[in-house]
């Protein structure tokens, strides 16, 4: 079982996240912010991960500390997860659909950092949540979980909706990429012989 538990404790932030890679969609998830505790419900759900995080943050001031530590704390526990990435597809992609929302996400778990950002967001605010933090959660995990990490709207108008197709996407994609090919449980998938 491909598996990761992480602890992150600061000043601003207070995390525990446990992650399953084969999992059945189980989540239980509590970060002081109804909205990322909603998008990582999804996110689990969809990608079959099992996950638990808590986090106790500095909400009081925003939500800022809280979601991007949250991503590198997810980023960790995919890259604990995955190890030496032997056997793994490497490569994922989805076009999700969301009522008038359709967006692409496309993954490389190449072992090298790079975030492609085309999710144009109408509005700054869905409820008390700063939309601007959505890429802020995107570019700490992939600064934790070395990757190629694409998100492109192709169309949306409501914040709510393009931003959760985004999660969902990702879900969908990452577990694609992290799925091991039968039979190729020890190769590394890079004629490098590494993933870096």
């Amino acid at each position: 079982m491909r598996t990761a538990v992480i602890k992150r404790d600061t000043t601003e932030t207070q995390i525990s996240l446990e992650l399953s890679l084969e999992g059945s969609g189980k989540y239980q998830v509590d970060t002081g912010c109804g909205f990322l505790n909603h998008m990582l419900e999804l996110f689990a759900r969809h990608g079959r991960f099992d996950l638990k995080v808590t986090c106790h943050g500095d909400a009081h001031v925003d939500y800022h500390h809280t979601v991007e530590d949250v991503g590198i704390c997810l980023g960790k526990a995919f890259s604990q997860a995955l190890g030496e990435m032997r056997g793994i597809t490497r490569y994922g992609n989805f076009l999700l659909p969301m009522d008038e929302t359709l967006v692409l996400c496309a993954v490389d778990l190449s072992g090298r950092t790079a975030l492609g950002w085309d999710l144009e967001l109408p509005s700054q605010r869905v409820g008390d949540f700063d939309t601007e933090l959505v890429k802020e959660f995107w570019l700490a995990f992939v600064r934790e979980c070395p990757c190629s990490f694409h998100l492109r709207k192709m169309a949306g108008e409501n914040t709510h909706h393009i931003i959760e197709a985004a999660f969902k996407g990702a879900a969908r994609a990452l577990a694609q990429a992290v799925a091991v090919i039968p039979g190729q449980e020890q190769e590394i998938p890079s004629t490098k012989g590494l993933l870096v």
